[in-house]
Parts: C-alpha cells; sequence; structure tokens
C-alpha cells in the first residue's frame, strides 16, 4: 500500500510479534496487546461495499487494542501466511476463508493492520487452507 511503513526485514520476527499479538487477544491480555502495538499502530477492515458498515480504520495502541478482543475466537482458526511478502493470517474457520490479515511490523511492534473481510474480493483470491498439522505447528 502507498504510504505505507517499511516493515522489518526479518520475516522470523515479524512472525513472532504476530503471534505474540493473536496470544494476547487469545488470553484477554489487554496489557500485552497494547506492548505488541506502536502507539501509532493503524487498524484497517475493509468489509467490500455489501457490508460497508463494517468497515472500519482505528488508531492508535488504546483503541487497536480494544478491538483487536474481537479476534479472540478467530485464534483456533487463524493460519500464517506471507501477504505481499510480510507476515500475515488468514482466518479460516470451518475452513472457510473469513478474513486475510497483513501486518507491517517495524522495529519490533505492529503498525500497520489491513484486514480484507470482503466476502466478494476474498472469493477472488486463490489461497489454500492446510490445517495445522500440514503447517507444522
Amino acid at each position: 500500500m502507498h504510504g505505507s511503513p517499511a516493515p522489518d526485514p526479518d520475516i522470523g520476527r515479524q512472525r513472532e510479534v504476530v503471534d505474540a499479538f493473536f496470544a494476547a487477544s487469545r488470553d484477554g491480555d489487554f496489557d500485552a496487546l497494547v506492548a505488541v502495538l506502536d502507539p501509532d499502530v493503524e487498524l484497517r477492515i475493509d468489509s467490500g461495499v455489501l457490508r460497508e458498515e463494517a468497515s472500519l480504520i482505528l488508531r492508535g495502541a488504546v483503541a487497536v487494542a480494544a478491538y483487536s478482543a474481537t479476534y479472540s475466537k478467530l485464534y483456533p482458526f487463524v493460519r500464517s501466511v506471507l501477504v505481499n511478502g510480510a507476515a500475515g493470517v488468514v482466518g479460516a474457520p470451518a475452513g472457510r476463508v473469513f478474513s486475510v490479515m497483513a501486518f507491517t511490523v517495524t522495529n519490533g511492534k505492529i503498525r500497520q493492520i489491513d484486514a480484507l473481510v470482503d466476502p466478494e474480493r476474498l472469493g477472488q483470491l486463490n489461497l489454500v487452507i492446510r490445517s495445522a498439522d500440514e503447517q507444522g505447528r
């Protein structure tokens, strides 16, 4: 995306930070969520034109952490992926893709989260969902 901060070059480190984000969300650990987020983090959710009311933009670690509690139910269905060469996840309850999230990790903190939950656009992606066993989890 234009104007997005450059991600840390170490994909393994990016993944550690994203995993910490989901673990804190799963555990309901608000302080850990805020700690893994850059103070100026931005969360953008694109729900598409059919669900425009669900699209939103949030800024700031406290606002994003508060909203991120909604991800706790997705944790068992989150699969690690690369999105545009950076750490990301696919949420696929019952094997059906619900969301694709791209994370920009800068200086060990999440600086930006872009979530695509538009069913129409998700349906156009060519994704293969593997079980946790197939991913080596």
